[in-house]
């Protein structure tokens, strides 16, 4: 399955909440999508629908395709603590998503394409991966030929959030990955131990 480009309002409907942040149209028509969505009376979810959804909120929310995702599940079970909130923080670590929080760009799918077409520096080092998994200490940076872009000038101008974890040097573009977040400083709605469960069948 390739990544999922079609209409985002759509994905948002199906979930029940704007997983791709603020959108007018999702506000409009909050219910499920299709000719009977307002009308149709669904039925109770099954505890495999609810762990199947969840998992599939993650994936749309941050663009991760099913190998990736597996893989990063896998890494979770081995490391010690809590299997779910240590795949919260490896999906949080992942490149695409720090140039994002950093607010470099204004969508974790343009700060794949930010990464990809190389505009993306991490510790000095050109890194053109989007699924990159970084470590405390590292340095994320806008490229210095790239600094004048203007999705990036303009994603940085309306830049508000700031989190815990990550460090921003606004002169030099920089940011820092201080640390992993905890699970309550994540601000996404994801119910990780319905995934863990799912893969644990």
């Amino acid at each position: 399955m390739a990544r999922y480009t079609g209409p985002k309002t759509k994905i948002a409907r199906k979930f029940h909440e704007p997983i791709y942040g603020a959108d007018k149209y999702f506000e409009h028509k909050n219910y499920p999508p299709g000719q009977h969505g307002q009308a149709r009376k669904r039925s109770k979810l099954s505890e495999y629908g609810m762990q199947l959804q969840e998992k599939q909120k993650a994936k749309y929310t941050y663009g991760i395709l099913e190998r990736q995702f597996r893989k990063l599940f896998h890494a979770a079970a081995r490391r010690k603590g809590i299997t779910g909130q240590n795949l919260m923080k490896l999906i949080e670590s992942r490149l695409d998503n720090v140039v994002y929080r950093l607010g470099i760009a204004p969508s974790r799918a343009a700060a794949r394409q930010l990464v990809n077409h190389r505009h993306i520096l991490v510790n000095g080092q050109i890194c053109n991966i989007p699924s990159a998994l970084l470590v405390p200490g590292d340095i994320v940076a806008v490229r210095e030929r790239s600094k004048s872009l203007e999705i990036v000038t303009n994603s940085l101008a309306g830049r508000n959030n700031t989190y815990s974890w990550l460090e921003w040097d606004a002169n030099l573009m920089s940011g820092k990955f201080m640390n992993y977040p905890e699970r309550e400083e994540i601000p996404e709605t994801i119910n990780e131990q319905a995934i863990v469960e799912l893969y644990s069948k």
